[in-house]
């Protein structure tokens, strides 16, 4: 079964050291640097697992994260929250998010992280 993953962040850098990790790890990554639209986003990726920023345009990560928890098609598809701030548990918590991770973060916990919930 292909392990497919969105990843949804406006820093490129992060989308980049993101995608490197993850690909070596056998996912296929998904990228986007805007939220908008995210229902046909996932409509069209089929991801099993997203990740999603909290300062993402257009509407924001919590926004974003309650809309897809909210459809009855992709309510269940497990959704890390990553931000760097430093209420980072309280956001995700309020967003609905499945986990979160925060930034900056090493290799080993966005891996173990991404394990978890997948």
């Amino acid at each position: 079964m292909i392990k497919r993953i969105l990843i949804c962040d406006d820093d490129i850098d992060i989308l980049s050291i993101c995608t490197y990790i993850l690909e070596e790890q056998g996912w296929e990554v998904h990228t986007a640097i805007h939220c908008n639209n995210i229902i046909d986003t996932i409509s069209e990726i089929n991801p099993q697992v997203i990740l999603m920023d909290n300062w993402i345009p257009d509407l924001g990560g919590i926004v974003a994260i309650q809309s897809i928890k909210n459809h009855p098609e992709f309510s269940k598809i497990p959704i890390i929250y990553f931000s760097a701030n430093n209420d980072i548990k309280a956001l995700a918590q309020q967003a609905g998010a499945d986990s979160f991770l925060a930034k900056p973060f090493d290799i080993e916990d966005l891996e173990r992280i991404i394990l978890s919930v997948s």
